[in-house]
C-alpha cells in the first residue's frame, strides 16, 4: 500500500507541476500580448499625431509656390516704383504703382509671407545670400550694407534669401 500512495502523490505532485508550469506559460503570453498590445496602441497615436503634423504642415506650407511666383512681380513694380522716385516723376501711373506694390504687400503679409530684415543687420548665412564684399569702416565685419534684392520667408521658412553685399574690415 505503501507504493501506491507513493504512486499515488507523485502522480499528484506531477499533475499539479504541469498546472503550474501551463499557469505560468499562460501568463507569460498574456503579459507578452498586453505589451503587444500597449506597443501597436502606442504606434498608431505615434502615427496619428505624425499624421497630424505634417497635414499642418501642408497646409502651412501650401501656398509657397504661388507666393514664391509673386516675388519676381513685387521686384519689378518696387524697380519700377525706385525709377521713377530717381526721376521725381510724380504722376497718376506711379501712384497707381505704388498702391500696386501697397497691394501685393499685403497679400504677402496676409499669407504669412514677410520680408527678410538685412541692412545693417550682421549676415545670416540662413538667411542672405552674399553676392559681394565691401570694406567699410562703418560697420563690423559681417554687417549687410547693401540689399541687393530683397528676401522673403513664409512662416520660419525661407523662401528666397536676401541677396546682399556684406562689409569687411576696413584695411
Amino acid at each position: 500500500m505503501n507504493d501506491t500512495t507513493n504512486n499515488e502523490t507523485d502522480a499528484a505532485s506531477t499533475a499539479e507541476d504541469t498546472i503550474n508550469q501551463e499557469v505560468l506559460r499562460l501568463r507569460s503570453e498574456v503579459a507578452d500580448a498586453k505589451d503587444r498590445a500597449l506597443r501597436a496602441q502606442a504606434e498608431a497615436e505615434n502615427m496619428r499625431k505624425r499624421l497630424r503634423r505634417e497635414m499642418d504642415d501642408e497646409r502651412k506650407y501650401a501656398l509657397v509656390p504661388l507666393l514664391g511666383d509673386l516675388l519676381p512681380v513685387i521686384d519689378n513694380v518696387q524697380r519700377a516704383i525706385q525709377s521713377a522716385d530717381k526721376h521725381h516723376a510724380e504722376s497718376p501711373v506711379v501712384e497707381g504703382f505704388k498702391m500696386v506694390g501697397q497691394q501685393l504687400e499685403a497679400v504677402l503679409a496676409k499669407y504669412n509671407c514677410t520680408r527678410i530684415a538685412a541692412l545693417h543687420k550682421p549676415f545670416d548665412p540662413n538667411l542672405h545670400q552674399a553676392i559681394a564684399q565691401q570694406p567699410s569702416s562703418e560697420y563690423p565685419a559681417n554687417t549687410v550694407l547693401v540689399v541687393a534684392q530683397d528676401g522673403y520667408q513664409v512662416h520660419d521658412r525661407v523662401l528666397r534669401p536676401a541677396q546682399v553685399i556684406v562689409s569687411t574690415a576696413a584695411g
